[in-house]
Formats: structure tokens, C-alpha cells, sequence
């Protein structure tokens, strides 16, 4: 019996609807959430990534600045621009879209976002509070992947989960995800000898290398979750996931390329902007008036 798809455009589309109503009755209140997008360079992909959270903050309500600077912008200027969203309370979070120019030090500039604003998730400091179980932001694609993984209804406690991919914005964070929800975690990567022996064990897979086909039928538990992550182009222009179209035939449940985690991680970063901009108007100790925790019962409908 083929998998179930896993739909993470319908899935995504929930989300943001809810989080529209929520934005709707802070607006009303006369506060709204804030997320600064920075750009720079002409990398095509980039600006088509931009584009669709764009669209997403205008779905939910959240005001998006775009800041495009050009490829031949420096450390400097870049720093600088940060420097100043981080001051803005307007902006609660910031959006900087990788890759950056060439020369330009990604991990200087990304530790430069102030923990609060970082609603990827990508610096340092929010990194190292999630290793060590602190609450801290959660990385979109992770977020992302476990609401996915959620939505079949399986019990994460006691299975074996296997990612493949040790990146630092998807493999090592799904991976302490997936511990404190009690899984045991394999963790694979190009150096792992006898991938399949690996992932035939799982009863949940994430696929995040980001090289089309790499997973099969044969190398995939029967009846497992497989979450693909990869986003490849094809020659002929189409767009496929790291796993095998057969790969279908082996698992219970699969997210489909496109229309899977892509979909998910944009609206856990629109989840990530309203939950930094509640953040904030906690440390303000007021929203439009009222003390903050009031207007946390508004974001959830509650008063």
C-alpha cells in the first residue's frame, strides 16, 4: 500500500490563517508584528525565498521592510543595517537571507542579530540554548519538520528516529528535537558507512542532504515516516526531494517535493515573527495599554 502524503501546503495554510486571526485582534489593539528582511545580492533563489515570505507576511498581517542591498555591499554595511533593525521596535524580527557576497563573514554577521530578533534561529546563542534544553527560538525547518511529523499521529517516545544531513539549520537541530521528544537518534551524513543499514531501522526518517534520489525503497522500515527535505533542480527544470519517487511504496507516511517542509518552514518563521513580537511586548510590560499578559490572552483568542 503506497504512503499517505503528508500535505504541508494545506498544513501551512492552517497555520497561517490562525496566525492571521491572531495579528487581526492585536491590530485592532493598535500594535502589529514587525519582521525586517535583509537581502543583498542577486541570487536568484534568494529572491524567490524572499518573495514567498513576503507573501506570507501579507497573508498574516505582519509588516515586512525589505532592505535589498546590492552584491557589492560590505561586512560593514551590512553590520550596520543590522545594527539598526536590532534598535528598531518596530522590527521584532529579522529575516537576513543567506547567502551573502563573497567576503563576507555569514557567521559574524548572523551572531550580530540580537538573540530576541533572530527568528531563524541561526545564532550562536540561540543554537547553544537549544542544545542545552533552554527555551529558545527553534529553527523554522525543524519547527517545521516536527508539526509534519505531529500531524500522522505518531508517538515520537521510544522510536528510532535517523536524519540524514548534520547541518547546523536542519540536521544537528531536528536531531535535538527529536531527542526531547524521546526519540532515540541516529544521526548519518557522507562519511556513514552502509547508509541503508542505518535507515532501515527507523521508524522516522528525515532526509536532509540535499541530493536527489539518495534514499530508495530498499533502504526505508516499512511503514516508517520519511520526511524529505531536500529541495533539487533537475536538469529538465523539475524540482525532487533526496528520496526516490519509490520510496512511496515502502512508507506509511511521506512529504511530498514540492509541497512538503518547504511550505512549513515559511509559516513557522511567520510563528516565530508573532511569538518574538509577544517577546517583546512582555519585556515593554504592556501592549496597546494593557499589561502584557493580557495581550498574550488576545493573540490566542482568550479575551
Amino acid at each position: 500500500m503506497a504512503a499517505q502524503l503528508i500535505d504541508g501546503r494545506a498544513m501551512a495554510s492552517g497555520l497561517r490563517r490562525e496566525l492571521a486571526e491572531r495579528v487581526r485582534k492585536l491590530a485592532a489593539k493598535g500594535v502589529k508584528p514587525g519582521l525586517g528582511v535583509i537581502l543583498a545580492g542577486n541570487n536568484p533563489a534568494s529572491r524567490i525565498y524572499v518573495q514567498k515570505k513576503e507573501e506570507a507576511c501579507a497573508e498574516v498581517g505582519i509588516q515586512s521592510v525589505h532592505h535589498d542591498l546590492p552584491a557589492t555591499s560590505t561586512e560593514k554595511e551590512i553590520l550596520k543595517l543590522v545594527e539598526r533593525l536590532n534598535a528598531d521596535r518596530t522590527v521584532h524580527g529579522i529575516l537576513l537571507q543567506l547567502p551573502l557576497p563573497e567576503g563576507v563573514d555569514e557567521r559574524k554577521v548572523i551572531d550580530s542579530i540580537a538573540p530576541e530578533k533572530d527568528v531563524d534561529g541561526f545564532t550562536t546563542g540561540n543554537a547553544g540554548r537549544l542544545f542545552t534544553g533552554k527555551k529558545s527560538v527553534t529553527p523554522c525547518t525543524p519547527k517545521g519538520i516536527l508539526k509534519l511529523i505531529d500531524s500522522t499521529g505518531v508517538d515520537l517516545k521510544g522510536k528510532h528516529a535517523v536524519v540524514i544531513g548534520r547541518s547546523n539549520i536542519v540536521g544537528k537541530p531536528v536531531a535535538l528535537l527529536l531527542l526531547e521528544r524521546h526519540a532515540t537518534v541516529t544521526i548519518c551524513h557522507s562519511r556513514t558507512k552502509d547508509l541503508g543499514e542505518a535507515t532501515r531501522q527507523a521508524d522516522v526518517l528525515v532526509v536532509a542532504v540535499g541530493k536527489a534520489g539518495l534514499v530508495d525503497q530498499s533502504m526505508v522500515k516499512r511503514g516508517a515516516v520519511v520526511i524529505d527535505v531536500g529541495m533539487n533542480r533537475l536538469p529538465d527544470g523539475r524540482v525532487v526531494g533526496d528520496c526516490n519517487p519509490d520510496v512511496r511504496e515502502a512508507a506509511g507516511w511521506l512529504t511530498p517535493v514540492p509541497g512538503g517542509v518547504g511550505p512549513m518552514t515559511v509559516a513557522c518563521l511567520m510563528e516565530n515573527t508573532v511569538e518574538a513580537f509577544l517577546l517583546a511586548q512582555k519585556a515593554l510590560g504592556k501592549v496597546a495599554g494593557k499589561p502584557a499578559e493580557a495581550a498574550e490572552r488576545g493573540l490566542h483568542g482568550k479575551d
